[in-house]
């Protein structure tokens, strides 16, 4: 039934939902377990009837002589061994299939949204902090799939459910309505559970992944955290959101404990009534001791599905609240492209840029509707980014981008390596547009190094190489283009040091260095630069620029000190997102004043501030 607000499926009918998915992705671990919990069935009702033959045909019996044969003692033992013999195989079973289910649903949905993530252009992850995009593939995965685990049992002993209460009915209709009778009870239980446990699992869910979202980010932070004395803001900012989360688990925690005690309770009560009710018949000898102790029996098995679906809807909410989450990124829409051109040529490609738009608004990551005007469209002044923008990179030539901070420059190295693709015009690498190329033949062709270098934990061989096959020459030709082949000599243990998370141990000249080195070794045919040699000084950077004019690389770059900008065989100049000159240093320099005065002011900023970095 839908929800009359929302339009939307009603929550038991999403439940219902969930169930079917999850059963139908890990057939055959279900199949196992429901196997196995129908055969503990069999087994349990089969028990109860060995229990009042024993009853009626052993005990009694021998009670009344005042002796016991031997043969119908141990016969009625062979029995009762036999029939727990079997329940406690399936048992095994039954558990082992469940929990196969539960982590094969956590593979496959883990391995769906991660592949998700993949295919999601960059504008969705700008949306989506860190933290939460860890907690999808983490927490609510999890949450999810542990539906799976009393799932088997649950369903599997309806059918000794259905089984049972048929027995009873036979047995002694009477007896079976008043156990019976705590059904309604169960079922009012319930629906007041699911409806405040639905509410409080959400906001948990939710609370987890802002949680994760500020430990990601002041872990990522730490070096800010620590020069600036942040500690105690950053413990005060985590231990706020972490005390709300407690707050809602407890809250949780708190419906469970009165859900499942209730749960527990109800059933025993359907038992104790029944014992009550037959001792009664029994001595008004309308029925057996042996069928008492039976119906008995088979009344006590109607509390195990009972208790085995209050476990089962106790984990519903948590498991659906999960799943919306998890849901709501494999039902984005966004998706990356690709065509199947592949590289015509050898050597340096033409990239070329043809009346190419991208805005985006500075507070696009957090919230795009607010900016929003009357028709849909961020406030102008608001709206960042690049504008009608054409150019070409001759192949195998130097390009320099060159602008002051916020004029485009970095949204155009971007957009030359498709980290995202143009609103309006195209982009073009040989004169075929980005999104018409193979997705492994672009990144093939194309390298972007940035001005902050990400590392990873692992040696400088495994940082240039990525696990990629290379021969020693390759990795030391790279290093040497890259200007590193000193201070990796100086090393500890040289190419094997391992540089620590994000390059810990190392300059921000060193990583870029280190950065470019693993550009260059896959001899990119269109190597894109966004200020990715910043931090290192102007001889280092010289000797670097050098040694890649005399690559069969075209080079696209952002720079600003005057000897990077000579050397490039043509400088696009940047204001406010749009080209306003074309040619070269010295042409721009004599025709655009505000093109001079920027040059101008960065060499009196070196000479003021000289760059001693690594």
């Amino acid at each position: 039934m839908a929800d009359r607000r929302t339009g939307k499926p009603g929550r038991g009918a999403r439940n219902l939902a969930l169930l079917r998915r999850q059963l139908r992705r890990a057939k055959p671990q279900f199949a196992l377990g429901f196997g196995a919990t129908l055969v503990f069935a069999v087994a349990t009702v089969v028990s109860s009837y060995a229990i009042g033959w024993a009853t009626d045909e052993v005990l009694i019996p021998a009670a009344e002589r005042g002796d016991i044969a031997l043969a119908s003692l141990v016969g009625a033992a062979a029995v009762l061994t036999a029939v727990g013999v079997v329940r406690g195989i399936s048992i095994g079973f039954r558990r082992y299939g469940a929990f196969l289910a539960m982590y094969q649903l956590e593979k496959r949905d883990r391995t769906e949204v991660t592949d998700r993530y993949l295919e999601l252009p960059m504008e969705w992850f700008r949306r989506h902090p860190t933290g939460r995009l860890i907690s999808n593939v983490g927490a609510d995965v999890e949450a999810a799939a542990h539906i799976a685990a009393p799932l088997p049992m649950a369903l599997g002993v309806a059918a000794m459910l259905l089984i049972t209460a048929v027995l009873l009915l036979v047995t002694d209709p009477f007896l079976a309505l008043v156990g019976l009778a705590v059904g309604p009870a169960i079922m009012a239980n319930n629906l007041f559970y699911q409806r405040k446990m639905a509410v409080a699992a959400a906001r948990a869910q939710r609370l987890r992944a802002e949680v994760a979202e500020v430990a990601h980010e002041s872990f990522d932070a730490a070096l800010v955290v620590k020069t600036l004395g942040r500690e105690n803001a950053e413990v005060s900012r985590f231990g706020v959101l972490s005390d709300d989360l407690r707050h809602r688990m407890v809250e949780v925690g708190r419906l469970r404990a009165a859900f499942d005690p209730v749960m527990e309770a109800l059933p025993t009560l359907g038992v104790l009534a029944v014992v009550g009710v037959g001792a009664w018949r029994v001595d008004q000898g309308l029925m057996t001791a042996g069928a008492l102790v039976t119906f008995a029996y088979l009344f006590r098995l109607i509390t195990v599905p009972m208790r085995i679906f209050a476990w089962l809807l106790g984990q519903m909410p948590l498991a659906a609240a999960g799943w919306e989450r998890v849901e709501a990124v494999l039902a984005e829409r966004g998706r990356v492209s690709y065509g199947e051109a592949r590289p015509r040529g050898e050597g340096g490609a033409e990239a070329a840029a043809r009346g190419v738009t991208y805005l985006y608004s500075e507070t696009e990551a957090s919230d795009l509707s607010s900016l929003s005007s009357a028709d849909g469209e961020a406030p102008e002044e608001e709206r960042r980014g690049v504008e009608g923008v054409s150019f070409t990179a001759a192949a195998g030539g130097v390009t320099a981008l060159v602008g002051p901070t916020g004029s485009g420059k970095s949204t155009v190295t971007a957009l030359l390596a498709r980290l995202f693709d143009p609103q309006e015009g195209r982009i073009t690498l040989d004169g075929t547009p980005l999104p018409e190329w193979e997705r492994g033949a672009l990144a093939g062709a194309t390298a972007l190094v940035f001005q902050e270098s990400f590392l990873f934990d692992d040696t400088v061989r495994g940082n240039i190489t990525l696990g990629g096959e290379y021969a020693d020459r390759e990795v030391e030709e790279a290093v040497r283009l890259a200007a590193a082949t000193g201070f990796i000599a100086e090393l500890p243990d040289g190419y094997e040091t391992v540089v620590g998370e994000r390059g810990a141990t190392l300059s921000g000249g060193q990583r870029q260095r280190i950065a470019l080195a693993r550009a260059l070794i896959r001899r990119p045919r269109l190597l894109v630069l966004d200020d990715a040699t910043s931090a290192v000084d102007p001889a280092v950077e010289r000797s670097i620029l050098d040694g890649l004019a005399g690559l069969e690389t075209t080079v696209v770059m952002t720079a600003y000190r005057r000897a990077s900008i000579a050397g490039a065989d043509r400088v696009v100049f940047m204001e406010a997102g749009r080209i306003t000159g074309q040619g070269t240093h010295d042409e721009l320099y004599a025709a655009l004043p505000a093109y001079a005065e920027l040059v101008d002011a960065y060499d009196a900023r070196e000479g003021e501030e000289p760059d001693g970095g690594m």
